[in-house]
């Protein structure tokens, strides 16, 4: 029987570090974490520790996986399922009420176990959820270590030193960075959508004291670990992929948490055109003081591959339990939606193994960020080739890799292309859809690789 174990607390309390310390007391383990480079950096922790040879790192876009894996270390949508690890962990379990992702954390919620330990780590907010949807969970806490208080409203040009500017649209992200060069001559960048290696080069001159100052997405609020004093916020708002919409409290303080290290006081405010915090907001932040978690975001995950209109209607299932809503509209269902409606594919799809291909095909993310017709238009062609062929076409393939392989121009036009490389680097780890998988995986990451360092150039 799996001993279940909800660890709840405020940010910097080294929940995830104490989930590390617990897998590696077992033989085997898999912990789930919310961003690949967040996955990527607890694989560098627990390779540090026990060598390359036991250490899995599995992402959307990153597969090493070595003959006598014991420690799989995964983003949450990767974890590969039965593998019947000794242990099991889930980070950042408060996304379950995400409004784009929390289906699949709930999903991991409710059905995950490691055979021996399995432990659920986040916020305090989800303590009444976990113990009525998962009623064997044992609970414990987590106190933050140092003092976390509200500094205010300061121009960019008054931030102290160890700063970190947080904002949540790239367009701005990269005008900040621009602001805070000229006026204080250096900064990194650091958002979720960069590659582990422009990120981890990015960090790096942070860290080391080369420049000061920080310019990040909330990407800093799930767990990477940096010497930041002041977190300032130059929006309080974020678009969700459907509308823009302001953060709540405790959204807020994921972010303004990681402000302090250790015994170490922070500081968190706001600057640019955010307007000052509500004394209310400021005091539930200051205490970690907020409202429980109501309702978590599900979906059907028992999926009938009969018929494409069977596999939609049990993706649209509802649920009665009060605790789950049903989740929106995700972008692998609307493309699926948008693909049956073609003759040609529908008529493809014809049967169990055909229908499930192209589940596993409608579910190759839109890192690029274009229209849903553009991308579903992008899957018809994976999709034909694939059911047809057994293979995507290496020629088709290449000239889209080949396209994007450009170090030239920039900043904006070198994201683009990272983000258009990560689309194909997907594509490259799906085991059998390419005929030779291992030559062009190393191809896109390459190509990956060289678009860092050159968007790395370009943000220094």
């Amino acid at each position: 029987m799996s001993r279940i174990t909800a660890v709840l607390g405020p940010t910097n309390t080294g929940k995830t570090h104490y989930a590390i310390e617990r897998m590696l007391g077992h033989r085997t383990g898999v912990i789930g974490l919310p961003l690949r480079l967040l996955a990527r950096e607890v694989y560098d922790r627990i390779v540090a520790l026990r060598g390359p040879s036991v250490v899995a790192l599995v992402t959307g876009e990153e597969r090493i996986v070595p003959e006598r894996v014991q420690y799989w270390v995964c983003t949450v949508e990767a974890m590969p399922d039965g593998l019947g690890a000794d242990f099991l962990a889930v980070d950042e379990i408060q996304l379950c009420a995400d409004p784009e992702r929390g289906h699949v954390f709930t999903d991991r919620l409710l059905h995950a176990r490691g055979q021996h330990e399995t432990l659920f780590l986040g916020a305090s907010t989800m303590r009444g959820a976990i113990a009525a949807l998962v009623p064997k969970a044992q609970f414990m806490h987590r106190e933050r270590f140092s003092e976390l208080s509200y500094a205010g409203s300061k121009k960019l040009s008054r931030m102290p030193a160890r700063s970190a500017i947080v904002g949540f649209s790239v367009d701005n992200l990269y005008a900040i960075a621009e602001l805070m060069r000229r006026q204080k001559g250096g900064v990194a960048v650091v958002m979720g959508a960069l590659s582990p290696r422009t990120r981890n080069a990015q960090v790096e001159i942070y860290q080391n004291g080369d420049v000061d100052y920080l310019v990040a997405t909330d990407a800093i609020g799930m767990g990477l670990n940096l010497d930041v004093q002041h977190v300032a916020f130059s929006a309080l708002s974020k678009f969700d992929g459907r509308r823009m919409r302001h953060l709540a409290p405790n959204e807020l303080a994921q972010i303004a948490g990681r402000a302090g290290r250790y015994r170490t006081d922070g500081s968190f405010g706001v600057t640019g055109e955010a307007a000052p915090l509500d004394d209310e907001v400021v005091r539930a932040i200051e205490e970690h003081r907020f409202a429980p978690l109501k309702k978590l975001q599900w979906r059907n995950s028992d999926l009938r591959f009969g018929s494409l209109d069977r596999l939609i209607a049990t993706l649209e299932e509802g649920t009665d339990d009060p605790w789950l809503t049903r989740a929106r509209e995700a972008d692998d269902l609307i493309a699926l939606k948008a693909l049956a409606e073609d003759g040609l594919i529908r008529a493809r799809a014809s049967d169990g193994p055909s229908v499930r291909l192209l589940w596993d095909v409608c579910r190759v993310p839109d890192f690029r960020g274009i229209s849903h017709g553009e991308h579903a238009s992008l899957l018809s062609s994976l999709y034909t080739d694939l059911h047809e062929h057994g293979r995507v076409r290496e020629d088709w393939f290449a000239a889209r890799v080949a396209r994007i392989d450009n170090t030239h121009g920039d900043v904006d036009a070198l994201s683009k292309r990272l983000a258009y490389i990560r689309t194909w680097t997907y594509v490259a780890q799906r085991n059998g859809w390419l005929a030779d998988e291992h030559h062009w995986r190393g191809e896109t990451r390459a190509v990956e690789d060289r678009l860092s360092d050159a968007l790395h150039a370009a943000l220094t």
